[in-house]
């Protein structure tokens, strides 16, 4: 069995993701428009036929942009909690009511061959939830937008082999930034995202043999920049005298455009 996963958009101007096997797949949010998802899962060389559905983390736009599209004219189902279905369908009501899919928290479900489970995350919207997905041996956890790791979520991320955690802002580029006190104070709370020193120190924490694909995401236009993120992970990994064993791999994730393919099986 095959099993793929690719970012084709990770920030605060659209987050989706793909995960797949050699016979169908699934994404995770829609927050680019459906053409742009269409156009990048073609130049990865996936049909979007084989896309059996979309898995929405909350109702924010940069989640949520393409699908009523996806709905609409591609008849996608798309599955989150009742709660996120209420916060969505208020303001969107030109989503297809054929293509809702309520899903309950901490309760697997099977699709396109992988169990997923829903987990709930602290971020300032109606609900928020992360994914932790099998298949087979492989386990994929994916949690990109919290303010803090609390106790339900930690245990799915700790268990992942690929972990998609998002590493949002650098700590002095927002304090001495230009945003206004209340959005500085909302990113840094405990309801808003995660920033390098706060993602480097709970991998930290965290870091096995068993996690071989780290993946950092939702970076901040504004507040952060890929080297910062490198240099700052690998300065807490060397402050906790944390050497890799060589076969983990850490990717920065793009924020407008495809990441390369993590085959987590060939």
């Amino acid at each position: 069995m095959k099993l793929n996963f690719c970012s084709l958009s990770s920030g605060s101007s659209g987050n989706c993701y793909y995960l797949g096997n050699e016979f169908h797949g699934i994404l995770i949010d829609a927050g680019i428009s459906a053409t742009s998802i269409r156009k990048f899962l073609k130049d990865i060389d996936i049909s979007m036929q084989t896309i059996m559905g979309v898995l929405i983390t909350h109702n924010h736009i940069d989640h949520i942009r393409g699908l009523e599209v996806l709905t609409r004219k591609k008849s996608l189902p798309a599955f989150t909690t009742h709660k996120i279905w209420k916060s969505i369908l208020t303001p969107y009501k030109r989503i297809s009511q054929d293509c809702i899919r309520e899903i309950p928290l901490q309760k697997k479900f099977h699709l396109a061959g992988f169990d997923i489970e829903a987990f709930p995350v602290c971020h300032d919207a109606p609900e928020t939830i992360g994914f932790h997905i099998c298949a087979g041996e492989k386990k994929i956890t994916i949690a990109t937008d919290l303010g803090h790791i609390c106790q339900t979520a930690a245990p799915y991320i700790k268990a992942a082999n690929l972990l998609i955690i998002e590493s949002n802002y650098d700590e002095k580029m927002l304090v001495n930034g230009k945003y206004p006190q209340y959005l500085k104070a909302r990113i840094q709370s405990d309801h808003g995202h995660l920033g390098n020193h706060q993602t480097s120190a709970f991998l930290a924490d965290i870091i096995s043999d068993n996690l071989s694909n780290i993946c950092l995401a939702h970076l901040s236009k504004n507040n952060n920049t890929p080297e910062i993120v490198l240099k700052t992970l690998q300065q807490t990994f060397s402050e906790r005298g944390i050497i890799l064993n060589g076969q983990q791999q850490i990717s920065i994730l793009n924020r407008n455009m495809p990441t390369d393919m993590i085959r987590l099986i060939e």
